[in-house]
């Protein structure tokens, strides 16, 4: 098996070196060459020809947004940010993603970190995983930033005809579309999220494998790109048809259906499957609601997280199970493992999930 070749690019000579220590401890990984801005970086991108790039955000010259704009139009290759947990950064982070970063991982302790050794086996793990990634999707979602506006909608025949029962049949039994996502889950949301009508009779909840601080940016974004609402879930509050609720970074997603309506769990327990939101919190969480009609949804990410959550759904026969097809997912793991179950309703690809929840809406 060939070595992966990764290209460094960071304004500070300690994080070079330090990455480079971390990386070069793995026998499958080759540190071709580092770069000190986003300009020089380019330039060894065309020279060395990486599998995988490592970009800092905040850099001279050229900073890493614009590397990547550049990366991703003259030679696509998978690129892993690494961000500060500002609020400008992480604002910035899911503009990457926007862009076409595969992923992104958040220095512990700023722009010079010198706890970096807490994410080393995360940025090991996710350098493997985007060495195998999906580079014409991501490359396909490299889009330009578009004014932060509602969206007018276009909607294809069977959005049209959904949206049209949805405004008819209000008062009809009201559904819960839960998502799962990880990896490349930014693009992949928006490409859902964006095409839900406003009108539409569900409540909407989110688990995006994300560390705290960036989620809200992401249901930010997602907001400003919507017809629908999209917040970050907050503890105890109500849950409302016609609001996304996104899964708070370092929190699980669950929710309380005892008291009249549902409202919003969020707690601190330990991680499930590694991860904390989990997937499988929360559609066991939903699997025990009862009164709603239920649409589950797995798109792309590393691991299985959603997988056992499923069962639990489906012993339910009425739950309708979508997954993202191999062809668009960007890491093929978490629907494969959706799709292992043999209990996946609807294995599509990303730009047609949305008239597919709409379709059991």
């Amino acid at each position: 098996m060939k070595n992966i070749k990764v290209l460094i690019i960071d304004d500070s000579a300690f994080m070079r070196k330090l990455i480079t220590d971390f990386l070069s401890e793995d026998s499958r990984i080759e540190v071709i060459g580092t770069a000190r801005n986003g300009e020089e970086g380019l330039k060894k991108i065309e020279q060395y020809k990486p599998d995988v790039v490592t970009l800092d955000i905040e850099m001279p010259v050229m900073n890493g947004l614009d590397c990547l704009k550049q990366i991703m139009q003259r030679f696509p290759v998978p690129v892993i940010m690494l961000s500060s947990t500002t609020k400008v950064n992480a604002d910035n982070t899911i503009l990457a993603m926007r862009y076409g970063a595969f992923d992104f991982i958040a220095k512990p302790s700023g722009p010079i970190s010198l706890d970096l050794v807490k994410i080393k086996q995360e940025l090991i793990e996710k350098i493997k995983a985007a060495n195998a990634a999906n580079i014409k999707e991501l490359a396909s979602t490299s889009i330009n930033i578009k004014k932060s506006v509602k969206k007018q909608i276009e909607y294809s025949n069977i959005e049209l005809e959904s949206k049209q029962r949805i405004i008819m049949q209000k008062d009809h039994i009201p559904s819960i579309i839960c998502i799962g996502t990880s990896t490349g889950g930014p693009m992949a949301l928006q490409k859902v999220v964006e095409k839900l009508p406003k009108e539409i009779n569900a409540i909407i909840l989110i688990v995006q494998h994300m560390p705290a601080k960036f989620t809200k940016s992401l249901a930010n974004r997602l907001n400003q790109l919507s017809e629908i609402s999209v917040k970050e879930a907050e503890d105890g509050e109500k849950l409302k048809k016609g609001v996304a609720y996104i899964a708070p970074g370092g929190y699980h997603l669950s929710v309380d259906h005892k008291n009249h309506g549902l409202t919003a769990l969020i707690t601190e327990t330990p991680p499930v499957n590694g991860h904390r939101p989990s997937v499988d919190v929360l559609f066991e969480s939903i699997s025990q609601v009862i009164g709603y009609s239920k649409v589950a949804v797995i798109m792309t990410g590393m691991g299985s997280d959603g997988a056992k959550g499923v069962q639990l759904l489906k012993i339910d026969a009425s739950v309708k199970v979508i997954a993202e097809s191999e062809e668009t997912a960007i890491v093929y793991g978490m629907p494969k493992a959706a799709i292992s179950t043999k209990l996946v309703d609807e294995v599509k690809p990303i730009n047609k999930i949305a008239e597919t929840i709409l379709k059991y809406v």
